[in-house]
């Protein structure tokens, strides 16, 4: 089974646009759980605008299905994460001003820096990813690094989904250069009910993929216990 972890960055935007503590994260990602997704991922950025450093510690203390922190690798981060020990850390190379990841790591120009990190986690405990693109030369670089996973980002396969058997070409060969490197594959960003199904019947050893906007735009519609279960029927 591929595990759903939900991202609970646009819960966190919500109720921050308005100062308080409505709607309760925390009690938020718990139902999310009690609903049967089998993980919750935030991605704490600098400025805080969604995810606050203080919602991280809150949550580590009561998840209990897979808890995955996404972020780039400075300082502040990672002693959050070796504070914290979640499940899982993916390392994402975005800028503070970014409004969303939108490039996944050259492992080239980043070998050092990405292998200084991720030894500092795997020696923690802590399994280890990293957003990569479906490039062919950046995924083939995995070789040079020790990561647990990539999560392959999924915006191109999301927005050319209307000719899918092209878009998700480069994904299938990202994914099995992966496979044979021994490194486990996840997948996120724009997975949605229109697209998941199909990027799940193709994408050889697929583990877990990450969804959040989608997922929390889709409970407006459809309730939250409703929109898990009709994303979990796509992963079964």
């Amino acid at each position: 089974m591929i595990k759903l972890s939900v991202n609970v960055n646009k819960i966190a935007t919500i109720r921050n646009a308005r100062g308080n503590n409505v709607p309760n994260l925390l009690n938020v990602a718990l139902d999310i759980e009690k609903f049967g997704a089998e993980g919750i991922t935030v991605h704490p950025r600098p400025d805080e605008r969604h995810i606050r450093y203080s919602d991280v510690y809150d949550l580590s203390k009561r998840i209990t299905t897979e808890f995955n922190i996404e972020g780039y690798p400075n300082q502040k981060f990672i002693d959050l994460v070796l504070e914290v020990k979640p499940h899982q850390v993916t390392l994402v190379p975005d800028p503070p001003h970014v409004l969303t990841s939108n490039a996944g790591w050259k492992i080239k120009e980043n070998k050092e820096l990405l292998n200084e990190v991720l030894a500092e986690f795997s020696k923690a405990g802590i399994r280890t990813a990293l957003f990569m693109e479906p490039l062919v030369f950046d995924v083939e670089q995995v070789e040079f690094v020790n990561v647990d996973r990539i999560e392959l980002y999924t915006e191109a396969y999301a927005s050319n989904y209307a000719n899918k058997e092209n878009a998700i070409k480069p994904f299938i060969e990202s994914a099995l250069i992966a496979s044979k490197l021994g490194v486990g594959i996840n997948a996120g960003h724009d997975l949605s009910l229109d697209n998941l199904a199909y990027f799940k019947q193709n994408i050889p050893n697929l583990l877990e993929v990450s969804i959040g906007h989608a997922l929390i735009s889709d409970s407006l519609y459809f309730g939250l216990e409703k929109t898990i279960e009709l994303y979990l029927k796509e992963l079964a």
